[in-house]
């Protein structure tokens, strides 16, 4: 079967969830106590598609303005971004702007993106009504969600919309294609100097907090 295997980035404001979205997702849990990330953390799981098995390399970055200049580091040559917001912080909305064009000034490749509002089980405090989210996601060229890391709701569809569509990447031009690797499962198990499994040496040396966690996941049902 191919493999296909892309950096993934997770941007969003401080506070909005993106930890608690990975650790739900990879670890099947909810943590209420959640440390604010510094620097980034670094995550991997394995999503089974019909057509291929997609490696997701997932660095979930700070939040923090104080470690906003580091960004870049972890979002170069990244393949999928999630934007992350808070549904009833619009705030946290509006600030999505500047991380998309952070991305776009950085980033040269095409890259799939992923809208999401989390916080959806506060629907009370709700202050994105969920047509604007639709709407600045039809224009940056993203698919929208809304999620409860709490409930665990729409998680799932996430991360396999984030797969499927690394897979679809995979299958266009190899020109475009820059840091995203494929091969065969069978006959490659090795990882690439131009895209490691685990961060590089120069990332490495970085104060941050990186949390290692690897999870399989099969297809999930539409």
């Amino acid at each position: 079967m191919r493999t296909v295997e892309g950096k993934v980035v997770v941007l969003g404001s401080q506070g909005v969830g993106k930890t608690s979205m990975i650790v739900r997702y990879v670890g099947k849990m909810f943590n209420h106590h959640i440390n604010p990330t510094i620097g980034a953390s670094f995550f991997t799981c394995k999503v089974n598609l019909e057509e291929a098995r997609v490696k997701l390399q997932v660095w979930d970055t700070a939040g923090q303005e104080r470690f906003r200049s580091m960004a870049p580091m972890y979002y170069r040559s990244a393949n999928a971004a999630l934007l992350v917001f808070d549904l009833t912080q619009y705030n946290t909305f509006t600030a999505i702007k500047t991380w998309v064009n952070e991305l776009r000034r950085n980033i040269e490749g095409p890259m799939v993106l992923v809208l999401v509002g989390n916080k959806s089980d506060l629907e009370n405090q709700r202050k994105v009504d969920p047509e604007e989210g639709r709407k600045y996601a039809v224009n940056i060229g993203a698919t929208y969600y809304e999620t409860s890391a709490l409930q665990n709701e729409g998680i799932e569809q996430v991360f396999l919309a984030i797969a499927i569509g690394l897979a679809k990447l995979s299958s266009g031009s190899r020109d475009l294609m820059t840091s995203l690797r494929v091969y065969d499962s069978v006959s490659s198990g090795l990882s690439s100097p131009d895209m490691p499994l685990s961060p590089s040496s120069e990332e490495s040396t970085t104060d941050k907090s990186i949390a290692f966690a690897i999870q399989e996941r099969p297809p999930a049902c539409c």
